[in-house]
């Protein structure tokens, strides 16, 4: 049971995409299903973990406690799994594993996270709580229309109490009349106007001098407040991946800021009218379990049959539909027909992509990448990144990340495969993107890399290639690539070509591809990376080939 302090909405926070818990769940039931979490358990869950292809992070100082963050978190709080007495899989956890629409599984778990409850009980120093935090954020948005990310962390993190509602719209109005009035910098106007909000919610604190956080020995009532802004920044985050996760709502990058899609109001507007906005009481924590493990509680709108029906026709009216047919018939075929129609929004925008008519779009959205200026940037820059291997070449370019309904990027891809896979006919590249910087980019990056190169030259059985791409490249990056060149490793299938390239000159690169009169064909882009081979044998260090490879894709053509 976790007890809770905080004067702000609380939400789990880790991990911090929903999607990427779903390999680490199905690993701890195949390993350790029937026993004790305990240091034992946790330690080599961490062992085997690391082993895993799809595994980024290191846990490495204290592995126990890096696999409670992992599972006793949201695997835990969304009730995916039960740890006591026996690690084991609920409904829910069985569901999100299997399902072929796991974004109902998540909102089902999402709309019956409660607090207080059996998991989470709040302290006398606590605000009072009398929530479900994410019912009451997507009435928020759907309350406005559109809710962006400021007016989130600001006001939706004192969303508490359900009570509370009203208060918290009336400060987001004010807030949006203050702004249209402000003539000066926004930035200094939100820092503003976010201090005196903590003043207020904190007041409590600094006039008793509890000022000090856990990660500081500064006890001023500026980084105080500093702290609990950035808590409370980490909990909006979370808020929009989570929420996101549920395919209930867009997100718009550019104006950091959430709405619910249009064919979903009605399924928003069902779960708003049918959920009760009070928690529940428990008499046992072994009763909340069963509640929040149920795969079938709350009940949605395509669980009504009657309903169900409805939206197949508004959203599919050239689809014919038997009303006899049970309910499981007519689930299957809507999501049927909901893949088909990403598959063909996605088909037309490679239509587009292909004839160039989006170049346009493309460099404008690596611009804001390169600004910061977009929501988040790791998941933009892949997907752009896919978009402009598809303008660059004639190959068969295959995104790994995941796209929602309609075809628009919702998550990044799995860290079991490559971000992109480029198909030449008798040659692949695997592209990776990584917006890390500095040594941290070479050590959360660089061995997946290699990896994955060599599972696709293994499952393939073509030869292949690997383009890497972030905004800057670290040196210890270009030196681990300029190896990876001249070593022959059998786990990684031989030596592996892995070209570094930052953005600006991969940029180059596209736009040299959209200058010219023809399509480059895949002989150009093998001719790219055999160079690299080449050059490496000519080079007497990293920096020199690395030097002399980006001088030849600013002429690849």
């Amino acid at each position: 049971m976790a007890r809770i302090d905080s004067r702000t909405l609380f939400l789990t926070t880790s991990p911090r995409t929903p999607e990427k818990m779903v390999p680490e769940i199905d690993l701890l039931i195949q390993h350790f299903d029937g026993q004790v979490w305990d240091h034992n358990t946790q330690t080599a869950f961490m062992d085997v973990l690391r082993e895993a292809n799809f595994y980024n992070g290191q846990g490495d100082n204290d592995p126990a406690f890096s696999a409670r963050d992992r599972i006793n978190r949201a695997p835990k709080a969304l009730g995916f799994v039960c740890l006591s007495p026996k690690i084991s899989l609920t409904p829910a956890g069985s569901a999100l594993l299997s399902a072929k629409r796991k974004s109902e599984v998540f909102l089902r778990q999402l709309l019956k996270f409660q607090i207080p409850s059996p998991y989470h009980r709040p302290t006398e120093k606590a605000a009072r709580f009398c929530v479900k935090p994410y019912l009451e954020i997507l009435r928020l948005i759907r309350k406005f229309g559109s809710l962006n990310f400021d007016e989130l962390q600001i006001f939706g993190m004192q969303l508490t109490d359900y009570h509370k509602f009203d208060d918290i719209v009336d400060k987001i109005e004010n807030f949006r009349r203050a702004k249209a009035q402000n003539r000066g910098s926004y930035r200094q106007f939100k820092g503003t106007y976010l201090k005196q909000e903590l003043l207020d919610i904190y007041s409590t604190n600094i006039e008793r001098g509890e000022t000090q956080t856990r990660e500081s020995h500064d006890a001023t009532t500026e980084k105080f407040l500093r702290t609990k802004a950035q808590n409370m920044r980490d909990y909006a985050d979370s808020c929009f991946r989570y929420l996101r996760a549920t395919e209930l709502v867009n997100v718009s990058h550019t104006g950091k800021s959430l709405s619910i899609i249009p064919e979903r109001i009605a399924d928003v507007d069902y779960l708003l009218n049918k959920i009760s906005r009070e928690p529940r009481v428990f008499k046992t924590e072994a009763d909340y379990i069963a509640y929040l493990g149920d795969a079938q509680k709350p009940a949605l709108l395509t669980d009504n049959k009657a309903q169900l029906l409805q939206k197949i026709r508004v959203e599919f009216p050239s689809q014919a539909v038997d009303e006899n047919q049970t309910s499981a018939y007519l689930k299957d075929l809507y999501a049927d027909l909901i893949e088909e129609r990403k598959q063909n929004a996605l088909a037309a925008q490679v239509h587009d992509i292909k004839d160039y008519r989006l170049y346009d779009d493309i460099q404008n959205v690596f611009d804001q990448i390169e600004d910061n200026a977009l929501y988040d940037a790791p998941l933009m820059l892949e997907w752009n990144t896919w978009r402009a291997m598809t303008m660059l070449d004639g190959g068969n370019i295959q995104a790994n990340l995941h796209f929602d309904d309609f075809g628009k990027p919702l998550s990044t891809a799995g860290g079991n495969m490559p971000d992109i896979v480029c198909d030449y006919g008798d040659f692949v590249v695997a592209v990776e993107v990584t917006m890390g910087t500095s040594q941290r980019q070479f050590e959360t990056e660089s061995e997946p890399i290699s990896r994955h190169l060599g599972k696709l030259k293994s499952k393939t059985g073509k030869h292949g290639y690997c383009l890497f791409v972030a905004p800057t490249i670290s040196p210890s990056t270009v030196a681990f690539c300029y190896m990876l060149h001249k070593t022959n490793i059998d786990f990684y299938g031989g030596t592996s070509t892995i070209v570094p390239l930052p953005l600006n000159i991969f940029r180059k690169m596209v736009e040299s591809s959209y200058k010219v009169d023809y399509t480059p064909n895949p002989e150009q882009v093998k001719r790219f990376f055999e160079q690299s081979n080449a050059i490496v044998e000519q080079s007497t260090s990293e920096t020199e080939w690395h030097q002399k490879i980006v001088a030849a894709a600013l002429d690849w053509l």
